[in-house]
């Protein structure tokens, strides 16, 4: 008895919340921030047509963006809103939020709008970055919105929704009035409102959409392979790497690179891992730092929309420069230096040459890695036999050896 009454009370609790999405449904808020890159304005448009779908009254877009990086997802969305499934409005906001570029004119592609005091709306060309198109007419400057008459300033996301109770909108379906508050005994509230944001893989790769991120997530990723090559790691930092790599690549792939940054960058980490293997050498360090920095700060065309800031590249390049400096040897020195394989036990061992000498450089012997230095005259290339001779603190000292007969 007791069981059949609780299917009957889920039975009327289901029907009841059926009806409930029948009989008006509620409002979805859109909410995605940062540059408008093709995964997150195909969110948005898919988004739209789901709220459709469900039968929502409303969809408002909550819009955070410095500029917007595809488009072909901008064509798609601002299609959408010209003639759109349902009643759609949109709120830059909360403060301080932007609206730069496409982002702009989706802001304005609705007939109702309202930004929170301290946004700004502005910087308006061009409109995607990376693309020519015409530009749009007006200041190119930023400019707050309360400077258009039709835009509404709404502090929160809740007191704008209430105030678009009653209005009407242009849909694709004709004009429709919106109610966005459920009135009861003793006063008024909003219908139920849902916050939507872009799935767990779209912000996953959504990390390194901004110009420092990418670059943070190139240079950590090539640092940490460098790392496990020469700590001979058991490939937890390698794996690492690889998986920065891969978003700093989507980054670089989706922003509007400037070739040229990024072969300054890449030479920085050429001429840090120079330097390793040098022992330290603080001119080369030196020029890696230059070149890194330099590399950062051009990376991407920006326009004015999101260049990269060079207070925010400079710690990236600081914590690359001390890794390289001071955590990689005393990493190397303490996985080398052990008790089960010390240096003067290799005294008369053969290996390999794995770098050029000049004169210091890398060898194998007894199936691990050695930071060794030989005579300039020896001249030492990768692959050459040597023959350890004795030890020089951190270092084995290495000669030519005859390869071994097999």
């Amino acid at each position: 008895m007791r069981a059949r009454a609780v299917l009957i009370l889920i039975a009327c609790l289901g029907l009841a919340a059926c009806s409930g999405n029948r009989d008006g449904g509620g409002i979805d808020v859109i909410d995605v921030s940062g540059p408008l890159d093709g995964r997150a304005l195909d969110f948005m448009a898919d988004s739209i047509h789901r709220a459709a779908d469900d039968g929502q009254v409303l969809a408002l877009l909550q819009l955070d963006s410095p500029a917007v990086l595809d488009g072909g997802g901008f064509d798609r969305l601002t299609a959408i809103l010209e003639d759109p499934p349902l009643p759609v409005a949109t709120w830059i906001g909360p403060a301080p939020a932007v609206a730069f570029g496409g982002a702009g004119l989706i802001a304005q592609a609705v007939e109702h709008r309202a930004i929170a005091p301290g946004s700004e709306w502005g910087i308006t060309n061009p409109v995607v970055l990376g693309e020519s198109r015409a530009p749009i007419i007006g200041p190119d400057e930023a400019a707050p919105a309360a400077a258009l008459a039709s835009t509404d300033l709404e502090p929160t996301v809740r007191q704008y929704l209430q105030h678009l109770d009653g209005q009407m909108f242009a849909t694709a379906d004709g004009p429709l009035e919106v109610r966005t508050l459920i009135a009861f005994e003793g006063g008024v509230t909003l219908k139920p409102v849902t916050f939507l944001k872009p799935g767990v893989v779209d912000r996953f790769f959504r990390l390194a959409v901004l110009p420092e991120a990418a670059f943070f997530f190139l240079v950590v990723g090539l640092t940490l392979i460098v790392f496990e090559h020469y700590a001979l790691g058991p490939g937890f930092a390698a794996g690492v790497g690889g998986v920065s790599v891969l978003l700093g690549g989507w980054g670089l792939a989706t922003l509007p690179l400037r070739w040229w940054g990024l072969g300054l960058a890449i030479l920085g980490w050429v001429l840090f891992t120079w330097a390793h293997q040098r022992g330290g050498s603080v001119t080369l360090a030196v020029l890696g730092t230059a070149a890194f920095l330099a590399g950062g700060t051009h990376l991407v065309d920006g326009a004015g929309q999101i260049d990269p800031r060079w207070w925010l590249i400079l710690p990236s390049v600081l914590a690359v420069l001390f890794f390289y400096l001071l955590a990689m040897p005393t990493v190397q020195r303490a996985r080398l230096s052990t008790m089960t394989m010390g240096r003067e036990s290799l005294i008369g061992m053969i290996g390999k040459a794995t770098s050029d000498f000049a004169p210091d450089g890398v060898v194998e012997v007894a199936g691990a890695r050695w930071r060794a230095t030989a005579h300039r005259e020896a001249g030492l290339v990768a692959g050459a036999p040597v023959s350890v001779t004795g030890v020089d603190g951190l270092y084995l000292e290495v000669a030519p050896a005859e390869p071994r007969e097999t």
